[in-house]
């Protein structure tokens, strides 16, 4: 599938060019005011804001809503009603074929150019305090209002993804990251923070995304270890570049260029985009039906539509209990675990290359170490997925776990002793954080039944954020400990669950879905 095809019934493939055209004309607008701080190490606070930024800013806005409108397919209510008559299934226990292996490659690459954005802010909040010279918990209404907006964004780009498509709202999401660029240009926080909610609103719909085009296209035998690899490689990829990056380019250009490398991997999404295929439920809705055979043929995916009964049956909801203490265990201890994640990810990590500068560390040194870790993360990724997959769903989440809370550990005693690196201690949150995340949504949806499956999993996943979003929160307002004592505070929850999904937690490896939803049996047993 290319990306002409998938615009061929849009308002205009010229507008979306026209789109992406003027956003990068916008951003390129902003590169004089950041060449203008190469004297002073690239700090631009208190510079004013010429009218070639006005400009480019106009022109980013235009040209947002331009690719917007150039997207927009048309008759979009037929497509609404038709799209909720079809469902699309993946083949059962056919072997992955190349489309399958590409498929998942393109989505790592793009999952990991997604999560560098928000691991981005941990390495941009030392320097902010530098230029700016406002304490670390005004700066740290920054990370705050990225969380809020990944929050927002996760709901937005979910009906986007409706009434666009899969692939089309990738695009768009990648059209806005290149406009975020122009942060990086910024002469006062309060810029900062606009564009960082931004950046957060069009990351937040990414990895929503990209789990159901795998979850469509994956052969079901397949699709957890699937699910648990392209989460898991593109959630440690994402810090591995981040940091990277920060350790390559911030002793040179300063903390602003983290934000323009927006610029190059926003236009490489959009370039990434020709080789994602649109989803087939969506090409049928749109009555585009030889399209959605190929692509169907390709990854061994059928469609059919729904029939009266099931409609009613899933009305009805199943016949399996959704109350009682089992079930608010199950959702308690998995919730826990995500907010614990968020802590964690978006709260210590976030804070650790302040707390290594604070130490004396470079910024340089600070990001190489945090790189190291991140390398020493990647090959677990692999591991996690086969266990996840072969040995047993419910101990590899209770595994990951404990590995973050031998990182938590580590990192406490570091603290307590003072000396040491902390490379493994920090490689070992990332790998059992990042197994966590991977693992926690997919297992989540193979937890409870069809009818509520949507509802729990999103309480799950908005958990994630609430974390971190707590742990801003507490940074806003200067209520943030010693990071030894962080350490020993998120140690707790964590710990608890832990116990929680070992006491309430199910096996799900191997199990048929449908046993949470007796109806589904009946629709299979039918035939319908």
């Amino acid at each position: 599938m290319t990306t002409s095809s998938t615009l061929s019934d849009r308002r205009g493939l010229w507008a979306f060019i026209l789109g992406v055209l003027l956003v990068t004309a916008g951003v390129l607008l902003h590169l004089p005011m950041f060449l203008m701080g190469r004297m002073t190490h690239y700090h631009l606070y208190g510079m004013p804001i010429g009218n070639d930024m006005i400009a480019g800013m106009a022109a980013i806005i235009l040209g947002i809503a331009v690719a917007a409108y150039g997207l927009l397919p048309k008759n979009i209510s037929r497509q609404l009603a038709a799209s909720h008559e079809i469902v699309v299934t993946p083949p059962e226990d056919a072997p992955l074929s190349r489309a399958h292996w590409a498929l998942m490659s393109v989505l790592v690459i793009a999952l990991i150019i997604d999560i560098m954005k928000p691991a981005s802010l941990g390495f941009t909040i030392p320097g902010m305090v530098g230029e700016y010279g406002v304490p670390k918990a005004k700066a740290s209404l920054v990370p705050f209002f990225a969380l809020s907006g990944t929050v927002i964004g996760s709901v937005i780009w979910g009906i986007i993804a409706d009434v666009y498509g899969r692939k089309a709202s990738i695009l768009l999401s990648a059209v806005m990251f290149v406009g975020t660029s122009i942060c990086g240009a910024m002469p006062s926080l309060a810029w900062n923070v606009g564009m960082c909610f931004m950046m957060g609103a069009a990351a937040g719909g990414m990895l929503p995304v990209t789990y159901a085009l795998l979850a469509e296209m994956m052969p079901s035998k397949h699709r957890g270890w699937a699910l648990v690899l392209v989460g898991g490689l593109g959630a440690v990829g994402g810090y591995f570049a981040a940091s990277g990056l920060s350790a390559l380019l911030q002793p040179t250009f300063g903390w602003r260029i983290m934000w323009l490398l927006n610029l190059p991997t926003g236009l490489s999404l959009v370039l990434l985009g020709a080789f994602i295929p649109e989803s087939a439920k969506f090409l049928l809705a749109r009555g585009r039906r030889e399209e959605a055979r190929a692509v169907m043929e390709r990854f061994g995916s059928k469609a059919r539509s729904t029939s009266r009964a099931e409609e009613v049956a899933l009305a009805k909801g199943p016949s399996v209990a959704l109350t009682g203490r089992a079930f608010f265990g199950k959702l308690v201890a998995l919730s826990l675990a995500a907010i614990c994640y968020g802590l964690i990810n978006f709260g210590l990590l976030l804070w650790l290359p302040t707390d290594l500068v604070a130490k004396g560390y470079s910024m340089a040194v600070s990001s190489k170490l945090l790189a190291e870790s991140a390398l020493i993360a990647f090959p677990t990724v692999f591991i996690v997925a086969y266990l996840y997959s072969s040995w047993s769903a419910k101990w590899s989440v209770v595994g990951s776990i404990a590995v973050a809370v031998a990182g938590l550990a580590g990192v406490l005693w570091l603290e307590l002793t003072g000396s040491g690196s902390p490379v493994l201690p920090v490689a070992l949150l990332i790998v059992g954080s990042n197994a966590l995340i991977a693992m926690l949504l997919p297992y989540a949806a193979e937890s409870f039944p069809l009818r509520i499956r949507g509802r729990t999993t999103g309480t799950v996943a908005a958990c994630t954020k609430a974390g971190g979003m707590l742990a801003q929160l507490l940074a806003i307002f200067a209520l943030v400990p010693p990071l030894d004592a962080v350490s020993l505070i998120i140690i707790v929850p964590t710990v608890a669950a832990m116990i929680l999904v070992v006491l309430f937690g199910k096996e799900t490896r191997g199990r048929d879905l449908r046993d949470l939803d007796p109806d589904g049996r009946t629709f299979a047993a039918t035939g319908i």
